[in-house]
Order: structure tokens, then C-alpha cells, then sequence
């Protein structure tokens, strides 16, 4: 095959001046490397298209723009081999041209892949904890690839530059203070990304948690391997650092469950009777369609000297439920209480020294 391609270069430069039938030739193997990427990916979209899983399709999709240009590198290539003028240019490039083409493919079938494992863990049903696990576990280790597949590239592009080899080398060969200063600058960034590799393995968060951190209530919207977005419950976003979660103390309500337990408190009259109270909140309870049926309880938590403290104890299926559920449960009781027991509300008891009685105007001292 080699002979009658050369023959046909030989044929071209006769036709085309210089260096226009180089250039005709790299367009016509550009276009045979399109054409070729256009059949193969329509075949394969109907194929993903005619299957029930999503994943087919997601993974069609992202390899398309990569290899696209994988095929027009070799379409060159090949071109190249044939054309002493080409070579000579391709020699220069390739290596530059090929490591770059090998991580984007390297990181779109890593995406996809991710993406797909993504579509089996759903976090949209109600016991979600092990969707969410999975989910934090494929975004820290994508993140992680993701580095690791950029770095070896970043490198291997600047590999075949001599001025970046031969300071490498320098770099190496007098490590010293040069070394320790290098390993200073790059402390937060290690330490960073070895923080997002034990986040990932011990899991102290997952996507979708509900915490307190910072004083701040919110759910974990993003966990990157530098810092953690925190969707606070007024859409406000808070930035953690990553470390943060690992070395100091904050609060997670959904480390295990995301049921919670909540309470209502009411300050009333010492003398007020506790029973009417706790079977209105039970009606009340059992008539809320937030309450998830495991806890309902009323207690008298505590006793001053011009009222009682009781909790209104109850249960919901997660954090937002709860919340809805302990507003409802507090209005609702509040009014009940207004309406009906009025003077259960904790007052003020001011006793005049006309209202005494004998005895008690003489224990009194003067």
C-alpha cells in the first residue's frame, strides 16, 4: 500500500504546487477521519437509543467530541508516514498533540462512567442514606482521577520541552532548601487533596447531609477535594474548607438516619392541668400527615416559681419534615390553649399585703 500512496503524492505535487497538495492531502484525510466518526457514532447512538438503560446513552455522548479528534490525529498520522513534509511537521507536535488527546479521552471515560454509576444511586427516595454514601464516595474519587489524570498529562506534554526537562532534573539533583521551600508552598494543596481522599473513606459527610456548622443550619450541596459548598436554609452558600470537617467539631443530623426527633415547649401556669393538653396534642399529632408515627410524647421537663415547662415531643421522617411539623404543632396548641384554657398561660403572681392573711402578715418581718 505504501507504493501507490507515494505514487499518488508524487502524482498531486504534479497537479498542485507546492505546498498546496500537502495541504489537499491533510484535508482529504481529515475528512475520511470525520466521515468515519460520523458512521461509527450514528450506528453506535442508535444502539444506545434502541437500549433502556441511560448510561448508553451518557457514555455515547461524552466520548463523541474526544475521539472525533482522536481520529483526525490519526488520519495525520498515517498522512504523515506517507509525506516526508508531513512527518517532518508531525515529529514536531505529536508530542504535545498526543498526550493531551489521550487524558481528554482518559477523563471522558472517566466522567461517563461516573455519571453512570451516579444514575444508580438515587437520592430522591425517602431512605436515601446509601444513595447518598455512594454518591459522595463517586464525586471525591472522580475528583481525586480527575487530578491525577491532568497532572500525568500537564507532565508528559511538558516532557518533550528540553528547558522543562533540564529543570526538572535540576530541580531533583539540587533538592536542599529548593526542596523544602517547594514542599512548604505546596503543604495546603497536599494537604488538601489528602483530606479529600479520607473524606471519602471515612464518609463524617455525604451529599445531601443536613448539618450545623458555623453556626449555620444547611444541607451539603457540593463536596470538592479543596472546600465544602453548605446550602444554608436561606440559600445562602457557605464555603468550608475541607479540612474543616475533619478536624474540627459540627454537628450532622443525618449521619446515620435522617429521622429526628423534635420538641415544642410551652410555659404555663403551675396549676394548670396536664391531661386535656396531652390529648389534644395527640389528636393533633395523629391528624399531622408530617408526623411519621414513632414518637409522641408529653412531658413536664421542668418547674419554676411561676411556671411549668412542657415538651412537646415528636418525630418526622427528616429535618425540613420536622420543622414544618413543630410549627404546626406550636400554633396549633397555642391556639387550642387561647381558645379553651386561657388561664393555663404562665402569669405573673404579685400578692398586695392587703390580700394577706393573719398568719402571713405575721411571718412576715418587718
Amino acid at each position: 500500500m505504501k507504493q501507490p500512496i507515494a505514487e499518488m503524492v508524487e502524482g498531486g505535487a504534479r497537479i498542485l504546487p507546492y505546498p498546496w497538495n500537502l495541504i489537499a492531502f491533510a484535508v482529504a484525510a481529515t475528512g475520511a477521519a470525520l466521515l468515519l466518526h460520523w458512521i461509527a457514532f450514528r450506528l453506535l447512538r442508535r444502539l444506545a437509543n434502541a437500549s433502556d438503560s441511560d448510561a448508553d446513552t451518557m457514555l455515547v455522548r461524552r466520548l463523541a467530541t474526544p475521539t472525533r479528534s482522536a481520529l483526525v490525529a490519526l488520519a495525520l498520522v498515517l498522512a504523515a508516514r506517507e509525506i516526508p513534509a508531513f512527518e517532518t511537521v508531525w515529529e514536531k507536535v505529536a508530542g504535545f498533540v498526543m498526550p493531551a488527546l489521550v487524558g481528554w479521552i482518559a477523563l471522558a471515560i472517566l466522567h461517563a462512567l461516573v455519571e453512570t454509576m451516579k444514575l444508580r444511586a438515587d437520592i430522591t427516595v425517602a431512605d436515601n442514606l446509601a444513595a447518598r454514601r455512594r454518591r459522595t464516595k463517586l464525586t471525591m474519587l472522580s475528583r481525586i482521577a480527575t487530578f491525577i489524570i491532568i497532572f500525568v498529562t500537564v507532565g508528559l506534554v511538558l516532557l518533550p520541552i528540553p528547558g522543562v526537562r533540564d529543570i526538572g532534573l535540576t530541580l531533583v539533583a539540587s533538592a536542599g532548601l529548593a526542596g523544602l521551600a517547594v514542599g512548604a508552598a505546596a503543604q495546603p494543596a497536599l494537604k488538601s487533596l489528602i483530606a479529600g481522599v479520607q473524606m471519602a473513606l471515612t464518609e463524617p459527610i455525604n451529599i445531601d447531609d443536613v448539618v450545623i456548622i458555623e453556626g449555620e443550619w444547611g444541607w451539603i450541596e457540593e463536596i470538592r477535594t479543596t472546600y465544602v459548598v453548605v446550602k444554608i436554609w436561606d440559600e445562602r452558600r457557605l464555603i468550608v474548607p475541607t479540612t474543616r470537617f475533619l478536624e474540627g467539631a459540627f454537628q450532622n443530623w443525618t449521619k446515620t438516619t435522617a429521622q429526628l426527633l423534635g420538641s415544642v415547649m410551652l410555659y404555663l401556669d403551675p396549676a394548670t392541668r396536664i391531661g386535656p393538653i396531652r390529648a389534644e396534642f395527640e389528636r393533633r399529632i395523629r391528624a399531622n400527615e408530617r408526623w411519621d408515627g414513632r414518637v409522641q410524647v408529653v412531658q413536664v421537663t421542668d418547674t419554676q416559681r411561676d411556671a411549668i415547662e412542657v415538651r412537646l415531643l415528636m418525630s418526622a421522617k427528616d429535618s425540613p419534615t420536622l420543622f414544618d411539623l413543630r410549627c404546626d404543632i406550636r400554633e396549633g396548641m397555642l391556639e387550642w390553649l387561647a381558645d379553651t384554657m386561657p388561664e393555663a398561660f404562665a402569669r405573673l403572681r404579685i400578692v398586695s399585703p392587703e390580700s394577706e392573711s393573719p398568719a402571713d402578715a405575721l411571718a412576715r418581718p418587718d
